[in-house]
């Protein structure tokens, strides 16, 4: 099992190129499954959690075809199976996004019960009662959600998330574009990736208003058509990095991205000292060599400060000047990392959701296990402003979010490097 050996102590210098969002081209990718033609998606990142979405089609009887420069063709008219097997969904949660377009299309979908991080509990339930809201006939036996439309296909419905949900808004989003009549949801998820997967089903023919706001009204149309689309930038990729720099008292300057979308971030790395300037489709930092002072931040749903980038602050804060206080609202168990900081001589105390973080000058290597994909990036962090050695064990979470993450952080000067176990 593959390692990440860091030697600490350089501050990050230099420019990269970011990655197309996971969190984007997962659903987007599932959404071709509603089309009644081929439908070319571009700029995915080359992840993990990407293959086995391709390795699921093929599994379903449709065979993506895999172009130069980041680009599957996918045809779903090929399907010869409605069911997406334990095996694969497993290993991702995102798989349970099949679920909506295969309903819609299809009039059946047979898919397991999703699997991937660990981080607290995210039901299903939420997806389930939105397609019940539709006249999808739904039963979970033998760790399956089995969905049948109605006859006619799936009807309009008005549904209202109990709580917000960004796969359930996906999930009911894209079923909605082929139901009868007019969909509303409402206490939508509001994130860009959301927006983005509403742009690349509007490009399809589907007719959607309200993407961004907490409430989405969607018209059903007969058909979805093919379509070319390019995924969003990453924006956590890009905050992670922003991160990094801030923690080594680096300057970093990421391209092909969109700061537009990360302002909760962008704010919060100003107020650690760090001078931010952004373009269009680029974003830098700069420390001047200072130390970062600690930040306090809260999470909550977008456009509030992301869940996915407080591992990422923490880490910063470790190696900050003053206190940070993080709370955590989103997933109830998402301080798995603390103690692998405290491993390396981070001052971390857990209070219920809250997590006290008092800076110390310089973290120590240690070997320190990765337990999910964003607690992985802040020991990452972490290693590279800590003194001698940090060897990062299971970074197959790490791999399941980051597109070449050593090579990048190489390009940038860190000292790190994949080893075999």
């Amino acid at each position: 099992m593959d390692k990440l050996m860091i030697t600490g102590g350089n501050r990050l210098d230099g420019e990269i190129r970011i990655s197309g969002a996971k969190n984007s081209a997962l659903p987007i990718l599932a959404a071709t499954l509603l089309a009644d033609e081929a439908v070319t998606i571009c700029n995915l990142p080359h992840l993990h959690d990407i293959t086995t979405m391709i390795e699921l089609f093929g599994r379903m009887g449709v065979q993506p075809v895999v172009g130069d420069k980041l680009t599957v063709e996918v045809n779903p008219t090929s399907i010869t199976t409605l069911v997406a097997p334990y095996e694969l969904v497993k290993t991702m949660r995102a798989s349970i996004l099949v679920l909506g377009p295969m309903v819609a299309h299809f009039g059946y979908a047979e898919v397991a019960l999703p699997g991937g991080c660990a981080i607290g509990s995210r039901p299903v339930d939420l997806h389930i009662r939105g397609l019940e809201a539709m006249g999808a006939e739904i039963t979970v036996e033998g760790g399956y959600i089995k969905a049948r439309a109605p006859e006619g296909g799936l009807r309009g419905a008005h549904y209202s998330f109990d709580t917000i949900s960004v796969t359930g808004t996906e999930n009911i989003l894209m079923a909605a574009t082929l139901a009868k009549g007019q969909t509303v949801i409402s206490n939508a998820a509001r994130e860009p990736e959301v927006v983005d997967l509403a742009e690349c089903l509007i490009a399809m023919g589907a007719q959607i208003r309200g993407q961004g706001t907490d409430t989405i009204t969607i018209d059903g149309v007969e058909r979805l058509h093919g379509a070319r689309y390019a995924v969003m930038p990453d924006r956590i990729e890009t905050g992670t990095f922003l991160v990094a720099g801030a923690a080594t008292r680096g300057r970093v300057k990421l391209k092909d991205t969109d700061p537009s979308i990360l302002e909760a971030v962008l704010l919060k790395l100003e107020e650690a000292g760090a001078q931010i300037d952004t373009g269009k489709t680029w974003v830098s930092l700069d420390m001047k060599g200072n130390r970062p002072r600690a930040v306090n931040l809260r999470t909550a749903p977008y456009p509030a400060f992301p869940t996915d980038m407080q591992a990422q602050f923490m880490a910063m804060n470790a190696v900050a000047e003053g206190t940070g206080t993080v709370i955590e609202t989103v997933f109830e168990n998402r301080f798995m990392h603390v103690q692998e900081m405290r491993r390396m001589g981070a001052q971390i105390q857990v209070e219920g959701n809250t997590a006290i973080v008092t800076g110390v000058e310089k973290l120590k290597g240690a070997p320190v296990m990765a337990t999910d994909l964003r607690a992985s990036a802040s020991l990452v962090i972490a290693g590279l402003w800590a003194d001698g050695d940090t060897l990062v064990d299971r970074i197959y979470h790490i791999d399941r979010g980051y597109e070449c993450i050593e090579e990048k952080l190489q390009m940038l000067g860190a000292s790190i490097r994949r080893v075999s176990a």
